[in-house]
């Protein structure tokens, strides 16, 4: 395995250990609407603000305001929600968001130049898709393993149970399925 796998599966592990800490923060409904308001009035005024210019700096403008929305209304959905799959859609749309300026910005160049500069663009946001996708199959892989754990604990305490006998082991087997969520 090489380092750099290595070192962003570690990142990705301490993201998802951090993950709970992020989500005691969640944001209230009011607030969430508030945020969103607030978004869209910041579009609204960011697009405004492109009016004056021309050409491919007006497209640009156009595409950062998009940008700033979409990443916006992606962290104020993950900030009222605080799910895994909110945190991914967050990544995501920053990392479609970044390309999409990214490429506007590339067509004031021309030929060679603009090519690189679109490749560039795309293989940045594919790295932040794969980053996305890798914390995904690790995710599941933490939560399969977790169970795997504890049903080899539940074995193991309704093993025990089975050198008692009478109401001692039906107490000590009623208290491994309360423990584990066995029914």
């Amino acid at each position: 395995m090489n380092t750099q796998f290595k070192l962003k599966a570690t990142l990705v592990l301490a993201a998802l250990f951090c993950l709970p800490v992020a989500q005691a923060a969640l944001s209230s409904n009011a607030d969430y609407k508030a945020s969103k308001t607030r978004i869209d009035a910041d579009y609204k005024a960011e697009k405004a603000a492109c009016a004056a210019m021309s050409g491919n700096a007006k497209d640009v403008c156009h595409e950062e305001a998009k940008a700033h929305e979409k990443v916006a209304l992606a962290e104020a959905e993950f900030a009222h929600t605080g799910s895994t799959s909110d945190s991914n859609k967050v990544i995501t749309a920053k990392a479609e968001s970044a390309y999409a300026v990214a490429k506007e910005k590339c067509d004031d160049k021309s030929g060679n130049d603009k090519d690189v500069c679109v490749k560039e663009a795309k293989a940045i946001e594919a790295k932040a898709l794969a980053d996305v996708k890798l914390s995904k199959k690790i995710n599941s892989a933490v939560k399969d393993d977790v169970q795997t754990k504890r049903d080899a604990d539940y074995k193991v305490s309704i093993e025990k149970c089975d050198s008692m006998s009478g109401d001692a082991k039906s107490n000590c087997v009623a208290s491994a399925k309360a423990t584990f969520g066995k029914s």
